[in-house]
């Protein structure tokens, strides 16, 4: 792909025709004002946004696009108006030649998002894609390296992130160890620093590990088996194999993963945990290490945790109307427990960590003890457990209780312990977020009986729960219009008839604080499906999704707040059963039901509803 601007050139940093002091934006229109004359957003939104910006650093666009005013894309035309230069929505496919990519650092062009193109030695021109003109001076380091003028096209942000990405990737080679069968007859420490070390060893790591970053994998699984090593990546939720390695190198691989992890390479009897923290493509990549024997060699899991892809507003992880109603009045109550329940990996510690985000503020003391504490919260005080010294989660709140807290957030109720001094402080005037392991919502009530919790206290410190699933997203790029069988949509809850004649169709469906039934309408910047038609994933898929039909996730919901209703059934230990058929009878959604409500709205497949809510079939 060729990206010609031939109207707008930068030469030692200033565009031609113009003066350095012409690129100064105090100059030229305010950022705001285009994207209200674009009908982007509205006087009000703008306004919202400068309020925001007069309480910190951040520019006015990405305030805007955080408070889902406006996207990427009208920021980026807004910024291509003000500077004059041209604008491209999309780079699909950008063919980069080997030689600009082995020039440029990946850092200087994540640095200062800029992709540079293709490069006219003739001509004296070297082509580029950029995100921000605030830093076009920048781009004379450009000119010099290629002694070229530089000619600039802007894109969005996102855009040319992902396009930086592709391109880079696709110059990293591929490490492929050798298969031979070589063993180490000998594994004492000192051999086994010496293979880790080797630079085979360290490129196949690292590639590992990049491109499950690239591929925004959540899991990267080293498998030994009986004669080969299996590397296996979790994408969305779904495990693919990706690459296989002799079984000859299965201990230089273990050893190398260690010492990036700083963890004892010659202790092999007993798992271990571990942690490695590092910059990859531009972005702070915290990695969570597990070691654990098996009967062909010590297996390996590394979780990654993207902190730049961290979402913590609530609007952010999918959340309909009608629960984010519910769940703001209760993280802003003064006092009870929030509790949310689902599988490991379902999202409960971002929905956490989104719900402590809306609620922070300065008046507000807000302590949190987590295992462990994936993401850093500015003015909250996170603590680590660390079950070696006795700081579990019951020491830990029991300590909290006598720091004035007005927020604590507990990692996970486990035990009875940490669930009694939970219930004590929530009973004593503090609001408590936790989490729980159970299938939904009503099973949460039950679980803390179990535990042996009083039922009269659960009933009276309980104020919500809210139950959780990730489904994948269909790509919008290639997704492809179903017309489902009435049987389908009977089965995640959809009326059929309903269906086909273009009426509201969801049997419950999302409503307002005064019971009136809210549309369903289509995410921001995605396409809803064709009249009579849900979207169905692509099973060819296409470069955007990695072909495989789905690009990202999102959440599915079920939230119960705790009438007087279910508060009495909960004193009388009722089962899971009578308390989630009283929570429906008063208007609660199911999981499916919020699924059903994504697949009308054309953000996932049915298939994908039907997977992750199985156990309500």
């Amino acid at each position: 792909m060729t990206i010609r601007a031939e109207s707008v050139h930068v030469e030692h940093g200033t565009a031609s025709g113009a003066s350095s002091s012409s690129l100064d934006v105090r100059s030229r229109r305010r950022i705001g004002e285009i994207l209200v004359e674009m009908g982007a957003i509205g006087p009000d939104a703008l306004r919202e946004a400068l309020a925001r910006q007069a309480e910190s650093e951040d520019r006015i666009g990405e305030i805007l696009v955080r408070l889902r005013h406006c996207t990427d894309a009208d920021v980026g035309k807004a910024l291509a108006a003000q500077y004059e230069l041209p604008f491209v929505a999309e780079l699909p496919e950008v063919d980069v030649d080997e030689a600009i990519v082995e020039q440029v650092p990946i850092s200087f062009a994540h640095g200062n998002r800029v992709l540079p193109v293709r490069h006219d030695a003739e001509a004296g021109v070297l082509e580029v894609v950029a995100a921000d003109p605030l830093r076009l001076l920048d781009l004379d380091d450009l000119g010099e390296i290629f002694d070229a003028r530089v000619s600039v096209t802007l894109a969005p942000l996102d855009v040319v992130t992902d396009a930086i990405n592709r391109v880079y990737a696709k110059h990293t080679k591929d490490v492929d160890l050798e298969r031979k069968e070589e063993t180490f007859e000998e594994e004492d420490e000192d051999i086994l620093h010496a293979s880790a070390e080797e630079a085979p060893i360290i490129r196949f790591v690292n590639s590992l590990i990049f491109n499950a970053a690239k591929e925004k994998a959540s899991d990267i699984h080293i498998e030994p088996q009986e004669r080969e090593v299996i590397v296996r990546y979790r994408i969305d939720g779904v495990l693919r194999e990706v690459k296989r390695a002799p079984k000859a190198h299965l201990s230089s691989i273990v050893a190398r993963v260690k010492i990036m992890a700083g963890l004892n390479i010659a202790e092999k009897r007993l798992p271990q945990d571990g942690r490695i923290r590092r910059r990859i493509a531009g972005k702070e990549v915290d990695m969570r290490v597990a070691t654990v024997p098996t009967a062909h060699g010590e297996r390996i899991t590394i979780r990654l945790l993207d902190k730049s892809a961290m979402m913590l507003e609530l609007e952010s992880i999918g959340m309909a109307p009608d629960h984010m109603r519910i769940v703001d009045e209760v993280i802003h109550r003064p006092h009870g427990i929030f509790l949310v329940t689902g599988p490991t990996g379902s999202g409960k510690t971002t929905t956490l960590y989104s719900c402590l985000a809306r609620i922070n503020r300065p008046d507000l003391n807000i302590l949190t003890i987590e295992d462990p504490v994936e993401y850093q919260l500015p003015g909250i005080s996170q603590v680590q457990v660390q079950p070696k010294i006795d700081l579990t989660f019951a020491s830990g709140l029991r300590s909290f209780l006598r720091h004035d807290p007005d927020v604590i957030m507990v990692g996970e109720i486990r035990d009875l312990e940490t669930a009694e001094i939970a219930i004590q402080a929530s009973l004593t005037g503090h609001l408590v977020l936790s989490t729980i392991h159970t299938n939904d919502a009503a099973t949460g009530i039950t679980r803390l009986v179990d535990m042996g919790v009083q039922p009269f206290l659960v009933a009276s410190s309980l104020v919500a729960l809210q139950a959780q699933r990730l489904v994948r997203r269909v790509c919008d790029a290639c997704a492809q219009p179903h017309r489902p069988t009435p049987e389908e949509l009977s089965e995640v809850g959809i009326d059929p008839d309903a269906f086909f004649a273009g009426k509201p169709a969801l049997l419950r469906p999302v409503r307002d604080g005064d019971g009136s039934v809210l549309p369903v309408r289509a995410p921001d910047g995605r396409r809803p499906p064709p009249p009579g038609t849900v979207f169905a994933a692509n099973p060819e898929g296409c470069a955007r999704c990695n072909f495989t039909g789905y690009r990202g996730r999102t959440g599915v919901y079920e939230v119960l707040m705790i009438s007087e209703s279910i508060r009495r059934l909960a004193i009388r230990n009722a089962d899971a059963a009578a308390i989630k058929q009283r929570a429906l009878e008063e208007g609660m959604r199911t999981l499916r039901d919020d699924g059903a409500h994504k697949v009308l709205a054309g953000v996932t497949s049915l298939e994908e509803v039907m997977r992750v809510t199985a156990e309500e079939a």
